[in-house]
């Protein structure tokens, strides 16, 4: 038999048993479309995630106070012989290579203007806030550089705060309440969005001294450095190192550098998307079974046709290849069909609603279809083996 006439025999038996062989696919098809739209779902996640933790750029390191070993999350004073101050934020400003030392405080608080309140989040920031995380001043200004300690009681509002505080005028000039410190609006921020849950838009800056003696708090929560693009973040590390050390004594505080977040958490959700692509995997496994299952019923309803085959010539391993490549094929339809009912899902998802982040990167598509196939081989293997080892004449005769 040459390759046109194995090919013809492979479709033939395919269309005969079309009941048989549409369910067999349909279970591959439904597998390949559960681990294409839920890796679709895990990679869109994560490039979601990456990208917005991204936008402030990856120039970025953290400085926490306390001696951590995870991610840096600030602990407070816990564990810490000394704070980290304005001071030091202002050594670190000096060093070569550093663009910006902000230093941080966060905290809750209430806000009022005229008969209007509001309780919102509030930064304690340095000047260099807006342009080491690359914020946008839509009207007036960020806060000047004063000298840290003696900083005046100016505020920029987040763009979501002014529309609720001050919806029929301009703020500019205007005073507001925060807490019990009285503040002058000097400045309105562009739109920003929600940040991985954190509402940008939402929020007030005000310098960090004002913020340390608003929350009674002797320490800074973190100071953000930004380093020259193209600077070794390493020999950057190092310096922030060595000058915190000789300042405080001890390695009482955490550096994290942005390139350490994004590696963590590149790996958490890749784990994510691998998990629920696993999940899907299941799914496959049920259409493994199915496709075992027919081809084990095919060889048993069609020994006799495997005895004329034997009888006209065809080796056992003719054979074998016959029951491994319909398998396949069965598989490779199914999987087909499964890749663009994944798709087709996946782009329903990302149309209706848009928040979700969906992406389906072709090398997805290449290694289900691909593993669509091993499946269908390796479900064969056993009957198609089966089918090889009948004996001619004992087939024959069971026709």
């Amino acid at each position: 038999m040459d390759l046109l006439d194995q090919i013809q025999f492979i479709t033939t038996s395919i269309r005969a048993k079309r009941l048989h062989s549409f369910l067999t696919g349909l279970g591959i098809a439904v597998g390949i479309a559960a681990v294409i739209l839920l890796t679709s779902m895990g990679e869109g996640l994560q490039r979601f995630v990456l990208a917005e933790f991204t936008q402030f750029g990856t120039n970025l390191i953290a400085v926490n106070p306390g001696k951590v070993s995870t991610m840096g999350t600030s602990l407070g004073v816990i564990g810490s012989e000394r704070l980290l101050t304005l001071e030091d934020a202002e050594a670190l400003r000096q060093l070569p290579g550093i663009v910006a030392a902000v230093p941080m405080v966060q905290g809750n608080v209430e806000v009022k203007a005229g008969n209007r309140t509001r309780r919102i989040t509030l930064y304690g920031v340095g000047p260099e806030m807006d342009r080491a995380f690359r914020m946008q001043v839509q009207n007036g200004r960020f806060l000047p550089p004063d000298d840290a300690r003696t900083a005046r009681p100016f505020v920029v509002l987040g763009h979501k705060v002014r529309q609720e505080l001050f919806p029929d005028r301009n703020p500019l000039g205007e005073r507001i309440q925060i807490g019990n410190q009285p503040a002058r609006v000097i400045g309105i921020m562009e739109s920003k969005g929600q940040i991985l849950g954190f509402d940008m838009d939402d929020t007030v800056y005000i310098p960090a001294v004002r913020a340390l003696d608003l929350f009674n708090r002797d320490g800074l929560m973190e100071i953000d450095i930004l380093y020259r693009e193209g600077a070794e973040a390493g020999e950057t590390v190092a310096a922030i190192k060595r000058l915190l050390l000789s300042r405080h004594g001890q390695e009482d505080f955490t550096i994290t550098t942005q390139q350490q977040m994004l590696d963590v958490l590149g790996s958490v959700l890749g784990m994510l998307t691998v998990a629920v692509g696993a999940l899907g995997g299941i799914s496959l496994l049920v259409g493994s079974v199915g496709i075992f299952t027919v081809m084990t019923i095919a060889v048993r309803e069609r020994t006799g046709e495997i005895g004329l085959l034997r009888a006209i010539g065809a080796t056992k391993t003719q054979i074998l290849l016959f029951f491994l490549f319909e398998g396949a094929l069965l598989s490779a339809l199914g999987g087909a069909a499964g890749l663009a009912a994944g798709f087709v899902c996946a782009t329903l998802i990302h149309t209706f609603v848009p928040l979700l982040p969906v992406h389906t990167p072709w090398s997805f598509i290449v290694v289900a279809e691909l593993l669509a196939l091993a499946i269908g081989m390796l479900a064969s293997i056993l009957p198609a083996r089966q089918a090889a080892r009948l004996n001619p004449l004992e087939a024959l005769r069971s026709e």
